[in-house]
């Protein structure tokens, strides 16, 4: 039997864009799939795998196997697909039991648990592994009890509650003690880029970079100004301030900002110092933060996936207050940037760097 080794380092080296065009599926057919999974996550910083990236999508997204897939990789295909509806069960009952407004998030349990077994025989219970991420505590509270002749009575009944772990290498430590799983430290940088492409949509290669050149660092003009996505965002204008046909209507109408084409989940940086006076949904804006950044001027970043300040929170130049999206009045993932002046606003080509 080859050297699955070898395989490895060869699975490392076809990751080229030219030669994945021309292998194709074609490398199923080859490598096991413990090998297809270190290809595909070799090949998850440099973007190019598509096939093995779909692989992943097909696990967590759903949809249609294709008829050529081997047999021996289907297989594994479909096992995971099994053990991740299993775990989405399983989160959504541990959820039932969580207090004060958090939750356990489904979508990091699947990607660790996807990044350590994909393709192994052994496979832990999904109640199991997703106890790893939670610690249980006994609470009591007081109940109205209704008796048989009609009257109520108060008393105290113990129930279990489920508190999320924060903290993720006390995570990895519970996987490591109850499941006695290998966890290394490649195994959680590969779980981390399957986390961002599910999540985000694209691939977070450099653990905290971005899924834009250039805005995994801030980018500040002499005069103090942060372009809230790099220095690159001459390059992906698709729309300008001022007059435009409406992408979704069609008519002739005003564009209040700029629109910068970004993946999902790109870091989207405050211009300046501020506070934070918006941080919520709003149906054309989807997901937006507004700054006040005093002296009347204020900045807007909207159709985010997520924001990451709350209003009130000082905030300072380059920092992150969002990760870019497409909600709201959106046709595709983008930032639509607003600069605001005496309450007017603005072209912010008048302030990027």
């Amino acid at each position: 039997m080859a050297d699955p080794i070898m395989l490895a380092r060869t699975a490392a080296v076809l990751v080229d864009e030219n030669t994945q065009k021309r292998i194709g599926w074609a490398l199923v057919a080859v490598l096991s799939p413990l090998i297809l999974l270190i290809a595909f996550l070799c090949a998850l910083g440099s973007g190019t795998s598509s096939h093995n990236i779909s692989a992943v999508e097909l696990c967590f997204n759903g949809g249609t196997i294709p008829d050529n897939m081997p047999p021996e990789y289907r297989a594994c295909l479909e096992e995971m697909r099994s053990r991740l509806v299993s775990l989405d069960e399983v989160v959504s009952a541990v959820n039932s039991q969580v207090e004060n407004g958090t939750s356990l998030d489904s979508t990091r349990v699947k990607a660790i648990f996807y990044a350590l077994y994909f393709g192994e025989e052994r496979q832990p219970e999904a109640q199991w592994f997703t106890d790893c991420f939670v610690t249980y505590e006994e609470r009591t509270r007081t109940v109205s009890v209704e008796n048989e002749d009609g009257t109520t009575t108060e008393e105290e009944e113990t129930y279990t509650v489920a508190i999320p772990i924060e903290d993720m290498e006390k995570i990895y430590q519970n996987i490591r003690s109850v499941l006695g799983a290998e966890v290394t430290a490649e195994h959680q940088s590969n779980a981390n880029s399957i986390y961002s492409l599910i999540r985000y949509g694209y691939v977070d290669s450099n653990a905290g970079g971005s899924g834009f050149a250039g805005s995994d660092v801030p980018f500040i003009s002499a005069d103090g100004f942060c372009s809230p996505i790099g220095p690159n965002w001459r390059n992906i204008v698709t729309s300008e301030f001022g007059g435009r046909v409406d992408p979704i209507t069609g008519k002739r109408d005003g564009h209040n900002g700029m629109d910068l084409a970004v993946p999902a989940g790109t870091p989207v940086r405050a211009a300046l110092p501020g506070t934070v006076t918006v941080a919520k949904y709003h149906n054309s804006y989807g997901n937006y933060v507004m700054i006040d950044h005093g002296n009347g001027l204020s900045t807007l970043y909207a159709h985010n996936s997520k924001l990451l300040v709350r209003v009130g929170q000082t905030v300072q130049t380059g920092d992150i207050v969002s990760l870019s999206g497409s909600t709201g009045r959106s046709t595709g993932p983008h930032l639509h940037f607003e600069v605001w002046a005496n309450g007017q606003r603005t072209n912010p080509r008048s302030y990027l760097p």
